[in-house]
């Protein structure tokens, strides 16, 4: 269920608003379908230089020999289901699974919903859930019971790829979308959002990083369906995002601190390796094994531990994930390098072109002076 929204923030709390995040996007470069082949992508990289159009392809040769790529491994399930309660529809997001066959859940219609309903799931025959409290603000925990396999096979059934509501799709996903929206590292179900960076990186790409002598450490984070929820406050900290449970594991931990200990750089592939890595990183910049929830919330004047550059897609206006691009790199540097995206028809968002951010300290200096 939700968590309690964050404290008031402090007086002297630096400045942020949730509009100086917004920016101007023609509805054309909304992408609504990868680039073909995934790696013929754009990338524009941004670092204390300027602004350089190049191509994913060109990524080995923008890093060094012994950089670590920090990658997710989490797999997208098809978690959007419709259901009935009697005559009642409703369309269920699963969002997190608590075990024991209980998931939270995001329910268009949940006002429908009482303790104790049970919600029959269509094209899935014998798949229940029940209702185990009131819904708060949309959010349901639902019991689907103790038979994973059940429910595994039930979402194989029944389930949609649960694509952003940007990418229109008037009957549904297209079949082309459950391998589109899939990523390379996929192994560990659990998703109901790819991380998206990850869909640029192909067989050829992998081939011409190790050729290169870079390194990759795999971790998890298990995307939750938050990640479309829209700021709805004029400050951005009294936002609160769900959490998500994630791992990083001692194997991935030792890669990470070994590159950092040889002076190469940690390279995160995409933001939701960025948090579950920060998450588990030390004040030293060293990296600890890490398993459970994380509801870490990166805003402008954050302090990074452990990652030094960041490959990642050009974000919703007024998002979370813009403000982390923008706290990573520098609020005025994003500005620029977002307002140039535009002007030379980069594709944006989930299935859009990619930029790799540099970590700026002076910038993040800046953006966190009041």
């Amino acid at each position: 269920m939700p968590e309690a929204n964050p404290p008031i923030p402090p007086a002297d709390a630096p400045a942020l608003r949730t509009e100086d995040f917004d920016y101007h996007l023609p509805e054309q470069l909304i992408a609504q379908a990868p680039a073909r082949p995934r790696d013929a992508a754009r990338l524009l990289v941004v670092r204390d230089g300027g602004l350089a159009d190049r191509g994913v392809l060109d990524l080995p040769s923008l890093l060094d020999p012994g950089d670590v790529l920090v990658v997710n491994d989490t797999r997208v399930i098809p978690a959007r289901l419709h259901g009935r309660r009697g005559a009642a529809r409703v369309e269920i997001m699963l969002n997190r699974c608590d075990g024991g066959g209980v998931w939270q859940a995001l329910v268009k219609n949940a006002r429908r919903l009482r303790p104790d309903d049970v919600v029959e799931i269509e094209g899935a025959a014998g798949c229940n859930a029940r209702v185990l409290a009131a819904p708060e603000g949309g959010a349901v925990m639902l019991d689907f019971g103790p038979d994973q396999a059940a429910l595994a096979a039930a979402l194989d059934a029944a389930g949609e790829i649960p694509l952003p509501p940007y990418i229109r799709r008037d009957t549904g996903p297209h079949a082309e979308d459950a391998a589109d929206y899939q990523t390379i590292f996929a192994a560990r179900p659990g998703a109901v959002a790819a991380p998206t960076a990850s869909l640029h990186f192909t067989d050829r790409l992998l081939s011409a990083l190790d050729a290169r002598g870079i390194k990759r450490a795999t971790v998890t984070l298990h995307v939750g369906a938050g990640t479309f929820l829209p700021l709805r406050d004029d400050d951005p900290r009294r936002h609160r995002i769900h959490s998500e449970w994630g791992e990083v594991s001692e194997d991935a931990a030792a890669t990470i601190n070994a590159a950092r200990a040889a002076g190469r750089r940690v390279v995160a592939i995409g933001t939701t390796a960025m948090r579950v890595t920060e998450t588990a990183a030390r004040e030293s910049g060293t990296v600890a094994p890490f398993r459970g929830l994380t509801d870490l919330y990166i805003l402008p004047g954050f302090r990074f531990h452990a990652i030094d550059a960041l490959l990642t897609n050009f974000h919703l206006p007024k998002s979370t994930l813009l403000m982390l691009v923008s706290a990573f790199a520098g609020t005025r540097r994003m500005r620029a390098a977002y307002a140039h995206a535009v002007a030379n028809g980069y594709r944006f968002f989930s299935y859009g072109d990619g930029s790799l951010l540099f970590r700026c300290e002076q910038d993040q200096a800046e953006d966190a002076a009041p």
